[in-house]
């Protein structure tokens, strides 16, 4: 899926000095299967435009295109569609069920498309080295627990993009590499591409495209 930002600016940003490398206000096309480091400090607007590809915010002028067509025309059932087969995201907030379980949330979200089997998930989790919080609540987590379990929670089901927005901020290299490395390895098998917001880390990974806000 080919995504288009034609001159795109959020309301809220628009008072704010960008500088010419900046994506706001400008046009710009993000191929599919692209793997895409987006760049910014604090403040510019990367969880905005996060949730603006996600369907979750509308306050902006211009236009966003997904194959040749306005997300502004999508019905709610087209954003369904989408969030369940075309686009995945590791929110920056997480927004796990804190009350359920690693594997309640794991689970829920893999019954909506039976991607996966629980040997698999199993092995994603065991990868990540968080296996033996299995059966504990996601609320008595560290941080960089919870986000390595956001992260597979966002790779359990089909997708053409998946947007990580600072997935790594709570992880130290090590695991921010180990995790990366899972996140490419998905994207390669959907045939997807992904974008990762970051304060400047490239994480050592080789992008083909660096955006800037």
């Amino acid at each position: 899926m080919d995504i288009l930002f034609d001159k795109v600016m959020p309301y809220p940003l628009a008072s704010i000095e960008h500088g010419e490398d900046s994506i706001w206000g400008h046009k710009f096309s993000l191929n599919s299967q692209s793997k895409v480091l987006l760049n910014a400090s604090s403040g510019k607007g990367k969880s905005t435009f996060s949730c603006i590809l996600f369907g979750l915010r509308s306050d902006f002028k211009g236009d966003l295109l997904f194959n040749n067509k306005s997300i502004k025309d999508f019905s709610h059932d087209e954003w369904t569609e989408y969030r369940k087969s075309k686009i995945s995201i590791v929110f920056q907030d997480l927004q796990l069920f804190s009350e359920l379980t690693v594997n309640e949330n794991l689970t829920l979200k893999n019954s909506l498309t039976n991607s996966f089997s629980i040997d698999e998930i199993k092995a994603m989790i065991s990868r990540l080295g968080i296996s033996d919080k299995w059966d504990q609540k996601c609320k008595f987590l560290s941080m960089g627990q919870q986000q390595r379990v956001a992260i597979v929670r966002a790779l359990l089901q089909p997708f053409e993009w998946l947007i990580l927005d600072e997935p790594f901020s709570h992880l130290d290299k090590s695991n921010s590499k180990i995790c990366l490395e899972l996140i490419n390895e998905i994207c390669v098998q959907n045939s997807a591409g992904f974008i990762l917001t970051s304060l400047g880390v490239s994480h050592d990974f080789f992008y083909d495209n660096e955006i800037k806000l």
